[in-house]
């Protein structure tokens, strides 16, 4: 049965947790960049690494694998 395995550990930063809600809120990379405080090109790292660590490809799989995990 499917709904017997086990949920993957996923582990994320805190930051890397804040950059998922947000793309889960639909900001856009700008809009992420400014509501942390930082350069548009750290936001890209984080989301980079988001991606990484959910094994997904975009922001809108990324999106639905957190809501998935009940990271977001």
């Amino acid at each position: 049965m499917e709904d017997d395995l086990p949920v993957p550990r996923i582990r994320l930063t805190p930051r890397e947790h804040e950059t998922l809600r947000l793309l889960a809120a639909g900001l856009s990379t700008d809009e992420i960049a400014a509501q942390l405080g930082v350069t548009r090109e750290t936001t890209r790292n984080y989301v980079r690494r988001v991606l990484r660590a959910l094994g997904v490809r975009s922001r809108l799989e990324a999106v639905a694998r957190g809501r998935e995990l009940g990271l977001t």
